[in-house]
């Protein structure tokens, strides 16, 4: 019975969103009803607002994206696009620094998966993490150059 509220309850919230008069109404066998309108005398009102009548007000237009603040310092264009470009720079010598860590990391799994002792699974998880890991910081580097200008 409660679940069956739950989703009246969700079904009518758009009716409470629009201001209507809600009811939750008990009936002779104890079952509770959700509803717009007063379905029998033992129903109360646990919402009740008036209609506004008035259109909301309108709003003023907004600037695409984040405007700057009228005092705010200007970096000049070729200072920008010198930062832009060191930008670059550190990001292509990690994305290789990282490449060539995710190589040593896979050498280092291919070893241990060639030793044949033991549980290679246990052994051999924390290579496949740190492999994954470079992976995903390969990914997020990518990522991060591709979204340079």
């Amino acid at each position: 019975m409660t679940r069956k509220l739950l989703i009246l309850s969700l079904a009518l919230a758009p009716l409470a969103l629009s201001a209507q008069t809600i009811y939750k109404c008990t009936d002779a066998g104890g079952g509770v009803l959700i509803s717009n309108s007063r379905v029998n005398k033992n129903c109360q009102a646990i919402v009740s607002e008036e209609r506004n009548s008035l259109p909301a007000p309108r709003s003023a237009p907004r600037a695409a994206g984040n405007p700057t603040p009228a005092g705010f310092p200007r970096v000049q264009e070729d200072t920008q696009k010198a930062r832009d470009g060191d930008r670059r720079l550190i990001l292509e010598q990690e994305l290789a620094g990282e490449q060539r860590k995710l190589d040593q990391a896979r050498k280092e799994l291919a070893e241990q998966e060639a030793i044949r002792t033991g549980n290679p699974a246990e052994r051999t998880a924390p290579y496949r993490d740190r492999v994954a890991q470079h992976e995903r910081n390969l990914q997020a580097i990518q990522k991060e150059l591709g979204g340079l200008r």
